[in-house]
């Protein structure tokens, strides 16, 4: 396997400290080129040090001269969304790692497909909010969309057992989040520490927060509707406690292929970046004697009905999944901020969906107004 080349952005959240944690076990197969973070510096600083990058990019110009200061010429320092798209588009790179949180994903990531790089993709927003800018830009740049969250490349990876046309559906895992088994009388007292304890993975604290509204699988019914071409009618959602089966995909013919691991986002991560091959990994390998019993229970759109809401956007689609994230990415913030209770993130998504009237193809100048519209309509409605 030739040397591949990598530029990352969202370098020091979750998923891009574990990217690098990947490269750095497989120094002779990965090389860092081009970093783009956000404003955590010592984490940046650290990376920097360690990987070389030539170039970097940060959240704004105060920060980029604080990053001049320590290293002078010999990196090139960038800033705001024009860094982003300059670390997306870097001609050197052979992939381009998003992992960065939100719709802010979206220019870079297709300004990166403009330019011919393959994507590994774990900023599910971008899927979510421009799925059909995105795929149509794609096949016609001949660049692949190689999955980064575990499900999708789960899903990708059971697919390689037959064609697209042979899928009857898919079946996408959750772990059920922090909540699966609270009453809705305990999720209305919750608190953001309540929120952000989950179960069993290690993950930033707005995709924590998804997960514990069911939000998270929400999103990914959306991008998986993208990613693999198949109906929404045809994707299912499973609560899988032990989060070892990451999802699954029955063919037409019953057959059931379903993708194992420990829950470790470096593993669905090393995979995207050697795709096609796969290489030696040097953390624990999966006991299924140890895990035991594998369990499955179908998803409460009572008590959770935050999924309910993904499913009626997606099928309703054009504009409509844009608004529900960007109002979901607000109505988290404040969670997080301790402006709203907890049941208050469904109560202000039901709202703004109930005042958009979608558009049926929106460019991407219409998504990012309409996205900037919804945020503020979820922030009028947090104070009501």
């Amino acid at each position: 396997m030739t040397k591949k080349k990598l530029a990352i952005l969202g370098s020091t959240g979750s998923i891009g400290i574990q990217t690098l944690d990947v490269v750095a076990s497989l120094p002779e197969q990965f090389e860092v080129i081009a970093l783009a973070a956000g404003s955590n510096l010592p984490v940046l600083f650290e990376q920097i040090d360690r990987f070389q990058p030539a170039i970097v990019s940060v959240a704004t110009p105060e920060l980029a001269v604080q990053v001049k200061e320590r290293y002078g010429t010999r990196l090139q320092v960038e800033a705001g969304h024009t860094g982003l798209q300059t670390v997306a588009t870097v001609s050197e790179a052979d992939l381009v790692v998003t992992a960065v949180v939100g719709t802010v994903g979206l220019r870079p990531t297709l300004a990166a497909v403009s330019a011919g790089k393959d994507i590994a993709l774990a900023n599910k927003e971008t899927l979510v909010a421009a799925g059909h800018l995105v795929t149509e830009l794609a096949a016609g740049r001949g660049t692949r969309i190689l999955p980064v969250d575990s499900e999708h490349s789960a899903i990708f990876q059971c697919m390689h057992g037959g064609k697209a046309s042979e899928v009857r559906r898919i079946l996408l895992t959750a772990s059920g989040g922090s909540f699966r088994d609270k009453t809705r009388e305990e999720m209305a007292r919750a608190t953001r520490e309540d929120a952000l304890a989950h179960p069993n993975w290690s993950m930033g604290a707005k995709i924590t927060v998804d997960s514990a509204t069911l939000m998270n699988k929400g999103l990914e019914v959306i991008e998986a509707h993208w990613l693999f071409g198949i109906p929404y009618d045809r994707i299912e959602v499973l609560i899988h406690p032990q989060s070892i089966i990451h999802s699954l995909v029955e063919f037409q013919d019953r057959s059931v292929l379903a993708q194992l691991g420990t829950p470790d986002m470096r593993v669905p991560i090393q995979y995207a970046l050697s795709y096609p091959d796969r290489l030696e990994a040097n953390w624990p390998s999966l006991d299924l004697l140890k895990v035991g019993t594998l369990t499955f229970l179908e998803p409460d759109l009572v008590r959770f009905p935050v999924l309910g809401l993904a499913y009626e956007a997606g099928r309703t689609g054009g504009s409509m999944p844009a608004v529900l994230n960007a109002a979901n990415e607000a109505a988290v913030e404040l969670f997080l901020q301790g402006k709203i209770g907890f049941l208050d993130i469904e109560r202000i998504l039901m709202s703004v969906m109930e005042q958009h009237t979608p558009v049926s193809k929106p460019d991407l100048e219409e998504i990012l107004h309409l996205d900037e519209w919804a945020r503020l309509a979820a922030y009028r409605l947090a104070v009501q």
